[in-house]
């Protein structure tokens, strides 16, 4: 049983990375760029974008923040499309903030997103519980 969750956990990463990767070769393709012009507009190797464009490479939020630059694109759009960030009003821009960080590393960028969302959850949650003892 446990493998089998393991399957389809890579399952849906690989189905996560291809659709990253179909979304930004739309995006390319749109921009009237080539591979090369945003290999060479983002410092990302031609061969690697093209990877992520084929869904064989998932990449970093860093990677995508690159590639955002080169397309000029938002970069929140490409951490919504990758799964590293969920379309949620309020708290995008925050997550974004920590994505596009260049002093944190990937362990660290995570931790924060996650302690935040656990944080932005519990308020959610007791918000009513608020909102009745305010009109009370």
């Amino acid at each position: 049983m446990g493998s089998m969750v393991g399957t389809v956990m890579v399952d849906g990463l690989r189905e996560q990375a291809v659709t990253i990767g179909e979304f930004i070769r739309e995006q390319r393709e749109q921009a009237q760029v080539s591979l090369r012009q945003l290999a060479k507009l983002t410092g990302v190797s031609n061969p690697y974008i093209s990877q992520i464009e084929r869904g064989l490479r998932r990449p970093s939020a860093e990677i995508l923040q690159q590639i955002a630059k080169g397309l000029r694109i938002s970069a929140e759009q490409l951490y919504v499309h990758a799964g590293i960030l969920e379309a949620r009003e309020g708290t995008t821009e925050t997550i974004a903030a920590i994505l596009a960080d260049p002093v944190l590393d990937e362990r660290q960028k995570q931790a924060l997103i996650q302690i935040y969302e656990s944080f932005h959850r519990e308020s959610l949650a007791t918000e009513p519980t608020r909102r009745s003892e305010s009109n009370s």
